[in-house]
């Protein structure tokens, strides 16, 4: 009897100091409460940021980026973890869909990060088919692989709650992206066995939804919520609102009171057309109001120059966020965060 007090008491301190010697953390948790997101319980608008070559930027870029924009009211971003541009490649995995370091560790350092700002990172996957094995570093080539790259950032993320993954970025592009959806279909399948609170979505290409789609990914994949990427031309931002009522009430039509996230509106750079501050201020109000959940302030490379610079998010080697963006981008970040209001206010108790 008592060399087996001894033992409970040895087991008992062995708990203990493993539980003292597992580093804490903010503990950010990430949620849905029906067609809004949640920040720890409490239902919040996510106002983001791309941040797609996040995984090639040096740690004091991404903390002064991180820290600039949470001061501007933005508490989600969009990192890329197969991410290559400008002969640069700086995805999380490899053409396999194993992890790839230094920039595994690197997207468990940026997400650890976020946690403690109180942040969400959005893990996006997209799908490259190709048989060249030089085009295939960092991407996914192939059904294979990514399927194993969906198991190598769940098992290394799993920890963290302040995180959910987009199985594949505007999957309904007719060419080489092209995922369907039975094969969406058994990735969110494989998710849910390795972490089954995690949150799922998957995006679409440049169009407002129809039906069908919304029907395919919610019933058919298994979503947790829609992410549509908007048409991008001078009256788009005024659409917004229109357009997010319309996807919600189809979604509620079918039975299913899910966010709306959109995930990728228009940028400068892209085209002739260059939206101003009050064009990205129109589209986040009209989301908002609406009834998005979620809104992202997109940013890339300036198309039409040399060397695409500035390149904004999509190349944050030499220079980070902050210092590339435009006096109208600049401008918009400043006053986002005093008309937006990302916290939704607490129904009165009966």
């Amino acid at each position: 009897m008592p060399h087996r007090s001894l033992l409970n008491i040895g087991l008992a301190l062995l708990v203990l100091l493993t539980i003292l010697s597992t580093p804490s953390r903010a503990g950010t948790v990430f949620g849905t409460d029906k067609a809004w997101f949640t920040l720890n319980g409490q239902q919040t608008f996510m106002l983001g940021f791309s941040y797609y070559g996040a995984l090639g930027a040096p740690s004091e870029f991404l903390r002064r980026d991180l820290d600039d924009m949470k001061r501007f009211g933005f508490n989600w971003l969009r990192v890329w973890a197969t991410w290559g541009a400008y002969d640069n490649v700086v995805s999380a995995v490899d053409a396999q869909g194993r992890p790839r370091e230094p920039f595994m560790s690197q997207l468990e350092w940026l997400v650890k990060e976020c946690d403690a700002r109180g942040m969400v990172v959005d893990v996006t996957l997209s799908r490259h088919e190709t048989e060249d094995p030089e085009r295939a570093k960092g991407l996914v080539p192939n059904a294979q692989a990514h399927r194993r790259a969906v198991e190598s950032i769940v098992q290394r993320l799993k920890p963290y709650r302040n995180w959910y993954l987009d199985l594949a970025n505007e999957h309904d592009v007719g060419d080489a992206r092209r995922v369907r959806a039975e094969e969406l279909r058994t990735l969110r399948a494989r998710v849910r066995e390795l972490d089954p609170q995690r949150l799922v979505t998957v995006s679409f290409g440049g169009h407002d939804l129809s039906r069908e789609n919304a029907r395919e990914v919610l019933e058919v994949v298994g979503v947790d919520f829609l992410a549509p990427h908007r048409p991008r031309h001078p009256g788009s931002p005024k659409e917004t609102r229109a357009k997010t009522r319309e996807l919600r009430d189809m979604a509620e039509s079918m039975g299913h009171v899910v966010p709306v996230m959109h995930q990728e509106p228009f940028r400068r750079g892209y085209t002739d057309w260059q939206p101003t501050r009050m064009d990205f201020l129109t589209d986040v109000t009209g989301a908002r109001e609406g009834g998005a959940g979620g809104w992202c302030f997109h940013n890339g490379g300036q198309r039409g120059v040399e060397d695409e610079q500035p390149r904004r998010s999509f190349d944050l080697r030499e220079r980070r966020l902050l210092d590339q963006l435009d006096a109208e981008e600049l401008e918009f970040l400043k006053r986002v965060g005093r008309d937006v209001q990302v916290t939704r206010k607490p129904k009165p108790t009966p």
